[in-house]
């Protein structure tokens, strides 16, 4: 399979999974005090927003690329 073709197909993928889900949620650990042996940490839930308009490029880039003819 052509290399441009399987580009095509992820970016179809990813740019669906953008649609769908809208973003990417982790975890992100802080050390808020360590005193001796006593340590305190604490954890905050970040979310990355995948825009609507980044998903659609991808696919219709995905698109293009299985659509139009490839030189060899």
């Amino acid at each position: 399979m052509n290399p441009v073709k399987v580009i095509g197909i992820v970016l179809i993928v990813a740019g669906t999974l953008g649609l769908v889900y809208g973003g990417v949620s982790y975890t992100k650990e802080h050390q808020a005090a360590k005193i001796g042996p006593i340590e305190l940490s604490m954890s905050q839930k970040e979310t990355v927003a995948i825009p609507t308009w980044l998903s659609v490029g991808a696919i219709l880039l995905g698109a293009a690329a299985l659509v139009l003819p490839s030189k060899r």
